[in-house]
């Protein structure tokens, strides 16, 4: 299987890497307008090129991870390319029957991963469109397989999928550098803070994947009676933190709405 990933800017390019360290297709090409920012790919096998055409009629299975607004330029370029292929759109906010406009002689998958694709740890939302098959499906979980975790969705939670996930690297990061200025305010190290403090979030994560206990009950594991964690949470809740990432999620979310109208509205 060949896989052609249009577009292959940080996304595409953490793509073609999660598929090579997946033994994943049997040729993987990339495109880019700057192809000399493909070089590490070039170095690791990838068929890197300009052409878009070429990348679209190689291609067994595409996957375009260009910008919202330049979707519907590159489907109409390689919309002959594409007849009868599965295409994985990554492009945020860009909805099913849009793309089936543009192109209808391919069949659409659309996906939104998170930035974490870059360690093959993403979080990827999808859902599919009425003629993508049973096989399709099973090779689209392979393919995000390589990438991290996936799940299924209706296409009306996309939005809040973006506004949630999308976005989540974003709020988890603040989070993290709010954890190393604590512990430089407590006396450590820059570095030692910063380590400290994504590894528990990252354990922390795993906990609640791999135990499936609610987040409620991790928090309840380290709480003691007037112990030090109590201290911390009177603190934590006194701020208001857990309505600012409410509100942020529900932000994003209605952004993410708001491009996809405009999109549709400018056909």
């Amino acid at each position: 299987m060949k896989i052609s990933i249009i577009g292959a800017g940080i996304i595409g390019s953490a793509i073609a890497k999660s598929l090579i360290k997946g033994c994943y297709g049997e040729k993987i090409i990339a495109t880019r307008r700057r192809i000399e920012k493909l070089g590490e790919l070039k170095d690791l096998g990838v068929d890197v090129t300009r052409d878009n055409k070429y990348a679209a009629k190689e291609g067994d299975i595409i996957i375009l991870t260009v910008k919202p607004k330049d979707v519907k330029k590159v489907l109409t370029e390689i919309r002959k390319e594409i007849t009868g292929k599965l295409v994985i759109s990554l492009a945020a906010a860009v909805p099913l029957q849009y793309l089936k406009d543009v192109a209808p002689e391919a069949r659409f998958v659309r996906a939104m991963p998170n930035v974490a694709v870059l360690v093959q740890e993403a979080f990827i939302g999808y859902c599919v469109g009425s003629d993508v098959t049973e096989e399709d499906k099973k090779t689209v979980k392979e393919i995000f397989k390589t990438m991290g975790k996936s799940v299924e969705v209706e296409e009306k939670d996309m939005d809040a999928i973006t506004g949630l996930s999308g976005s989540g690297p974003a709020y988890i990061a603040i989070l993290i550098e709010a954890l190393m200025y604590a512990g430089l305010k407590v006396g450590l190290s820059r570095d030692l803070a910063l380590f400290a403090s994504a590894q528990t979030v990252l354990g922390t994560g795993k906990l609640i994947i791999e135990t499936k206990k609610h987040s409620s009950e991790i928090k309840d594991m380290v709480v003691t009676p007037a112990g030090t964690t109590i201290e911390g949470i009177y603190e934590i809740e006194e701020s208001g933190i857990r309505s600012a990432i409410m509100r942020a999620v529900e932000a994003a979310t209605k952004k993410s709405k708001q491009i996809t109208e405009l999109i549709k509205n400018n056909g």
